[in-house]
């Protein structure tokens, strides 16, 4: 029997930072252990400074796309 975990959307696109690494930390924060998070952000400063943030806050990085549209897709996995 696999255990599914739920997957959360936050889309941070024209937050500036540090507002965007603040608002996936409060995120973050809300759900469980294992889950993943899929955030959209700006490319530069932002993608950059939520990646490192996040992995500094000891969650892991699984990927980060960068989308046709011009912005950036994060994939977290809390931990």
């Amino acid at each position: 029997m696999s255990m599914e975990c739920k997957n959360h959307f936050l889309d941070l696109r024209g937050i500036a930072c540090p507002m965007n690494f603040v608002k996936t930390k409060l995120f973050i924060d809300k759900v469980s252990r294992g889950e993943i998070i899929q955030v959209l952000l700006d490319g530069g400063e932002p993608v950059e400074s939520v990646s490192q943030s996040m992995t500094a806050e000891g969650h892991e990085i699984i990927s980060v796309d960068s989308e046709p549209e011009g912005y950036f897709k994060v994939i977290i996995r809390k931990v």
